[in-house]
Protein backbone atom coordinates (compact mmCIF):
# COMPACT_ATOMS: atom_id res chain seq x y z
CA UNK A 1 0.00 0.00 0.00
CA UNK A 2 1.68 3.57 -0.63
CA UNK A 3 1.21 6.53 1.71
CA UNK A 4 1.40 9.81 0.58
CA UNK A 5 2.90 12.44 3.28
CA UNK A 6 0.41 15.56 3.60
CA UNK A 7 1.69 19.19 4.48
CA UNK A 8 1.72 18.34 8.23
CA UNK A 9 3.75 14.94 8.04
CA UNK A 10 0.78 12.50 8.51
CA UNK A 11 1.05 9.93 6.60
CA UNK A 12 -1.90 8.87 4.35
CA UNK A 13 -2.91 5.82 2.03
CA UNK A 14 -3.25 6.64 -1.29
CA UNK A 15 -5.75 4.25 -2.29
CA UNK A 16 -8.77 3.79 -0.02
CA UNK A 17 -12.66 3.09 0.01
CA UNK A 18 -15.37 5.27 -0.07
CA UNK A 19 -19.51 5.26 1.07
CA UNK A 20 -21.21 7.65 -0.42
CA UNK A 21 -24.31 6.45 -1.16
CA UNK A 22 -23.83 3.07 0.78
CA UNK A 23 -27.15 3.22 2.78
CA UNK A 24 -26.87 3.69 7.07
CA UNK A 25 -27.77 0.30 6.91
CA UNK A 26 -25.03 -1.59 4.31
CA UNK A 27 -22.06 0.88 5.67
CA UNK A 28 -21.09 -1.42 8.58
CA UNK A 29 -20.71 -4.90 6.27
CA UNK A 30 -19.37 -2.72 2.98
CA UNK A 31 -16.48 -1.36 5.33
CA UNK A 32 -16.32 -4.41 7.07
CA UNK A 33 -15.66 -6.60 3.44
CA UNK A 34 -13.12 -3.14 3.01
CA UNK A 35 -11.09 -4.07 5.64
CA UNK A 36 -10.61 -7.36 5.08
CA UNK A 37 -9.73 -7.14 1.35
CA UNK A 38 -6.84 -4.42 2.46
CA UNK A 39 -8.05 -0.80 2.66
CA UNK A 40 -7.14 1.20 5.20
CA UNK A 41 -8.37 4.84 4.34
CA UNK A 42 -12.43 5.09 5.16
CA UNK A 43 -13.71 8.02 3.65
CA UNK A 44 -17.85 8.92 4.86
CA UNK A 45 -19.35 11.96 5.83
CA UNK A 46 -21.97 13.40 7.94
CA UNK A 47 -24.04 14.08 5.02
CA UNK A 48 -23.88 10.43 3.96
CA UNK A 49 -25.52 9.68 7.44
CA UNK A 50 -23.45 6.26 7.75
CA UNK A 51 -20.71 7.34 10.30
CA UNK A 52 -22.56 5.27 13.07
CA UNK A 53 -21.78 1.84 10.67
CA UNK A 54 -18.42 3.01 9.75
CA UNK A 55 -17.24 3.09 13.05
CA UNK A 56 -19.06 0.27 14.45
CA UNK A 57 -16.99 -1.60 11.43
CA UNK A 58 -13.55 0.08 12.48
CA UNK A 59 -14.23 -0.89 16.13
CA UNK A 60 -15.52 -4.64 15.27
CA UNK A 61 -12.49 -5.19 12.95
CA UNK A 62 -9.65 -6.36 14.96
CA UNK A 63 -7.57 -3.69 13.84
CA UNK A 64 -5.85 -0.83 15.82
CA UNK A 65 -7.73 1.66 15.56
CA UNK A 66 -4.08 3.44 14.82
CA UNK A 67 -4.18 1.69 11.51
CA UNK A 68 -7.31 2.67 9.82
CA UNK A 69 -7.42 6.00 8.05
CA UNK A 70 -10.72 7.60 8.56
CA UNK A 71 -12.13 10.62 7.02
CA UNK A 72 -14.92 12.70 7.11
CA UNK A 73 -17.01 15.79 6.12
CA UNK A 74 -18.87 18.58 8.14
CA UNK A 75 -22.03 18.99 6.16
CA UNK A 76 -22.96 22.76 5.16
CA UNK A 77 -25.97 22.89 7.54
CA UNK A 78 -23.67 22.91 10.20
CA UNK A 79 -21.07 25.68 9.02
CA UNK A 80 -20.27 28.57 11.18
CA UNK A 81 -17.79 28.30 14.23
CA UNK A 82 -20.18 26.84 16.75
CA UNK A 83 -22.36 24.81 14.83
CA UNK A 84 -19.44 23.21 13.19
CA UNK A 85 -17.35 22.39 16.30
CA UNK A 86 -20.34 20.42 17.65
CA UNK A 87 -20.81 18.63 14.79
CA UNK A 88 -17.31 17.47 15.06
CA UNK A 89 -17.99 16.11 18.28
CA UNK A 90 -20.37 14.23 17.15
CA UNK A 91 -19.10 12.78 13.94
CA UNK A 92 -16.14 11.35 16.71
CA UNK A 93 -19.11 10.11 19.03
CA UNK A 94 -21.13 8.72 15.80
CA UNK A 95 -17.85 6.86 14.92
CA UNK A 96 -17.05 5.65 17.83
CA UNK A 97 -13.09 7.39 17.97
CA UNK A 98 -11.12 9.78 19.79
CA UNK A 99 -9.74 11.49 16.57
CA UNK A 100 -10.64 11.71 13.01
CA UNK A 101 -7.56 11.13 10.69
CA UNK A 102 -9.23 14.10 8.57
CA UNK A 103 -12.25 16.44 8.38
CA UNK A 104 -12.69 18.31 5.19
CA UNK A 105 -15.72 21.07 4.60
CA UNK A 106 -18.23 19.35 2.41
CA UNK A 107 -18.81 22.55 0.34
CA UNK A 108 -17.57 26.08 -0.43
CA UNK A 109 -20.88 27.18 0.44
CA UNK A 110 -22.37 29.25 3.53
CA UNK A 111 -20.03 30.45 6.61
CA UNK A 112 -16.99 27.92 5.56
CA UNK A 113 -14.65 30.20 7.15
CA UNK A 114 -16.13 29.96 10.47
CA UNK A 115 -16.19 26.00 9.52
CA UNK A 116 -13.23 26.39 8.87
CA UNK A 117 -11.74 27.67 12.17
CA UNK A 118 -13.60 25.15 14.10
CA UNK A 119 -11.21 22.67 12.02
CA UNK A 120 -8.31 24.57 13.13
CA UNK A 121 -9.42 24.51 16.63
CA UNK A 122 -9.96 21.07 16.69
CA UNK A 123 -7.64 20.06 15.10
CA UNK A 124 -4.67 21.97 17.52
CA UNK A 125 -6.98 19.88 20.32
CA UNK A 126 -6.01 17.07 19.25
CA UNK A 127 -9.43 15.73 17.94
CA UNK A 128 -8.54 16.02 14.26
CA UNK A 129 -5.20 15.00 12.75
CA UNK A 130 -5.46 16.57 9.41
CA UNK A 131 -8.12 19.05 7.63
CA UNK A 132 -8.91 20.24 4.52
CA UNK A 133 -11.92 21.34 2.19
CA UNK A 134 -13.81 19.57 -0.66
CA UNK A 135 -15.13 20.78 -3.92
CA UNK A 136 -13.01 23.82 -3.77
CA UNK A 137 -12.89 25.28 -7.05
CA UNK A 138 -9.33 27.43 -7.72
CA UNK A 139 -11.31 30.54 -6.78
CA UNK A 140 -12.89 29.16 -3.51
CA UNK A 141 -9.48 27.09 -2.56
CA UNK A 142 -6.67 29.81 -2.92
CA UNK A 143 -8.97 32.11 -1.79
CA UNK A 144 -8.95 30.08 1.57
CA UNK A 145 -5.82 28.68 1.94
CA UNK A 146 -3.92 32.43 1.55
CA UNK A 147 -5.63 33.36 4.36
CA UNK A 148 -6.11 30.70 7.17
CA UNK A 149 -3.48 30.02 9.74
CA UNK A 150 -3.80 25.83 8.61
CA UNK A 151 -3.37 25.84 5.07
CA UNK A 152 -5.76 22.21 4.07
CA UNK A 153 -3.99 19.21 3.85
CA UNK A 154 -6.57 17.56 1.20
CA UNK A 155 -9.08 19.32 -1.78
CA UNK A 156 -11.19 16.16 -2.83
CA UNK A 157 -12.51 17.19 -6.27
CA UNK A 158 -14.34 15.48 -8.84
CA UNK A 159 -11.56 13.90 -10.48
CA UNK A 160 -11.28 10.80 -12.99
CA UNK A 161 -9.72 10.49 -16.85
CA UNK A 162 -11.94 12.72 -18.36
CA UNK A 163 -11.94 15.34 -15.58
CA UNK A 164 -8.57 15.28 -14.92
CA UNK A 165 -8.33 18.88 -12.79
CA UNK A 166 -4.81 19.21 -14.45
CA UNK A 167 -4.20 23.21 -13.62
CA UNK A 168 -6.61 23.29 -10.40
CA UNK A 169 -3.78 20.43 -9.02
CA UNK A 170 -1.50 22.89 -9.76
CA UNK A 171 -3.00 25.58 -7.45
CA UNK A 172 -2.95 22.91 -4.41
CA UNK A 173 0.65 21.71 -5.14
CA UNK A 174 1.22 25.18 -4.77
CA UNK A 175 -0.35 25.46 -1.52
CA UNK A 176 1.10 22.12 -0.43
CA UNK A 177 -2.27 20.60 -0.47
CA UNK A 178 -2.75 17.27 -1.88
CA UNK A 179 -5.68 16.42 -4.12
CA UNK A 180 -8.07 13.66 -3.42
CA UNK A 181 -10.56 12.53 -5.96
CA UNK A 182 -14.41 11.49 -5.59
CA UNK A 183 -15.59 9.69 -9.11
CA UNK A 184 -12.37 8.57 -9.75
CA UNK A 185 -14.14 5.65 -12.31
CA UNK A 186 -16.73 9.16 -13.24
CA UNK A 187 -19.75 6.43 -12.78
CA UNK A 188 -18.75 5.07 -15.69
CA UNK A 189 -19.99 7.82 -17.52
CA UNK A 190 -18.52 9.13 -20.86
CA UNK A 191 -18.51 5.28 -21.85
CA UNK A 192 -15.73 4.60 -19.59
CA UNK A 193 -15.66 0.70 -19.32
CA UNK A 194 -16.03 0.59 -22.91
CA UNK A 195 -13.09 3.38 -23.93
CA UNK A 196 -11.22 1.51 -26.75
CA UNK A 197 -7.91 3.66 -25.19
CA UNK A 198 -8.14 2.06 -21.66
CA UNK A 199 -9.70 -0.92 -23.35
CA UNK A 200 -6.51 -1.59 -25.26
CA UNK A 201 -3.69 -0.41 -22.39
CA UNK A 202 -5.86 -2.51 -19.94
CA UNK A 203 -4.91 -5.56 -22.67
CA UNK A 204 -1.57 -4.69 -22.58
CA UNK A 205 -1.30 -5.44 -18.90
CA UNK A 206 -3.73 -7.80 -17.80
CA UNK A 207 -6.06 -5.47 -16.51
CA UNK A 208 -9.61 -3.85 -16.59
CA UNK A 209 -10.57 -0.67 -18.04
CA UNK A 210 -11.46 0.31 -14.25
CA UNK A 211 -7.62 -1.05 -12.86
CA UNK A 212 -6.18 1.42 -15.95
CA UNK A 213 -8.28 4.19 -14.87
CA UNK A 214 -7.02 4.24 -11.44
CA UNK A 215 -3.95 3.18 -11.68
CA UNK A 216 -3.48 7.13 -14.15
CA UNK A 217 -4.70 8.64 -11.01
CA UNK A 218 -2.38 7.33 -8.44
CA UNK A 219 0.77 7.65 -10.95
CA UNK A 220 -0.25 11.51 -10.94
CA UNK A 221 -0.10 11.07 -7.18
CA UNK A 222 -4.07 11.75 -6.78
CA UNK A 223 -6.26 10.55 -3.63
CA UNK A 224 -8.81 8.19 -4.65
CA UNK A 225 -11.48 6.49 -3.00
CA UNK A 226 -13.10 3.80 -5.16
CA UNK A 227 -16.32 2.30 -4.06
CA UNK A 228 -18.12 -0.90 -4.54
CA UNK A 229 -20.87 -2.53 -2.31
CA UNK A 230 -19.43 -6.01 -3.99
CA UNK A 231 -16.31 -8.08 -2.62
CA UNK A 232 -14.77 -9.02 -5.99
CA UNK A 233 -14.77 -5.39 -7.20
CA UNK A 234 -13.48 -4.39 -3.90
CA UNK A 235 -10.68 -7.00 -4.44
CA UNK A 236 -9.87 -5.09 -8.12
CA UNK A 237 -9.77 -2.03 -7.15
CA UNK A 238 -7.24 -2.47 -4.72
CA UNK A 239 -5.46 -4.33 -7.39
CA UNK A 240 -3.22 -1.33 -8.75
CA UNK A 241 0.06 -1.64 -7.96
CA UNK A 242 1.24 -4.70 -9.27
CA UNK A 243 1.88 -2.96 -12.42
CA UNK A 244 3.47 0.54 -13.97
CA UNK A 245 2.12 2.66 -16.88
CA UNK A 246 4.48 3.66 -19.68
CA UNK A 247 4.92 7.61 -20.15
CA UNK A 248 3.22 7.20 -23.98
CA UNK A 249 0.43 5.44 -21.77
CA UNK A 250 0.26 8.05 -19.54
CA UNK A 251 0.36 10.55 -22.63
CA UNK A 252 -2.57 8.77 -24.17
CA UNK A 253 -5.10 9.28 -21.07
CA UNK A 254 -4.41 12.63 -20.47
CA UNK A 255 -4.99 13.14 -23.87
CA UNK A 256 -9.03 11.85 -22.68
CA UNK A 257 -9.72 14.49 -20.17
CA UNK A 258 -12.48 16.75 -21.41
CA UNK A 259 -11.86 19.82 -19.04
CA UNK A 260 -14.74 19.91 -17.40
CA UNK A 261 -17.43 17.84 -15.30
CA UNK A 262 -18.83 15.21 -16.20
CA UNK A 263 -22.01 15.13 -13.63
CA UNK A 264 -23.11 18.99 -13.57
CA UNK A 265 -21.63 23.12 -14.66
CA UNK A 266 -19.45 24.75 -11.97
CA UNK A 267 -20.87 27.96 -12.96
CA UNK A 268 -24.60 27.46 -13.71
CA UNK A 269 -26.52 27.95 -10.30
CA UNK A 270 -29.70 25.16 -11.43
CA UNK A 271 -27.61 22.50 -12.15
CA UNK A 272 -25.45 23.25 -8.68
CA UNK A 273 -29.16 22.44 -7.31
CA UNK A 274 -29.46 19.27 -8.92
CA UNK A 275 -25.95 18.00 -8.48
CA UNK A 276 -26.66 18.38 -4.90
CA UNK A 277 -30.12 16.38 -4.87
CA UNK A 278 -27.96 13.92 -7.20
CA UNK A 279 -26.12 13.73 -4.54
CA UNK A 280 -28.01 13.16 -1.98
CA UNK A 281 -27.01 16.39 -0.08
Amino acid sequence: MKHVTLNNGVKMPQLGYGVYQVEPAEAERCVSEALKVGYRLIDTAQAYRNEEGVGAAVKNSGIARSEVFLVSKVWISNYGYEHAKASIDESLRQLQTEYIDLMLLHQPFCDYYGAYRALEDAYREGKLRAIGVSNFQPNHFIDLASNVDIVPAVNQVETHVFCQQIKAKEYMDSFGTHIMSWGPLAEGRNGLFTNPVLEAIGKAHGKSVAQVALRYLTQRDVIIIPKSTHRERMEQNFSIYDFELTDTEMEQIKALDLGKSAFFDHNDPETVKMFMGWRGL
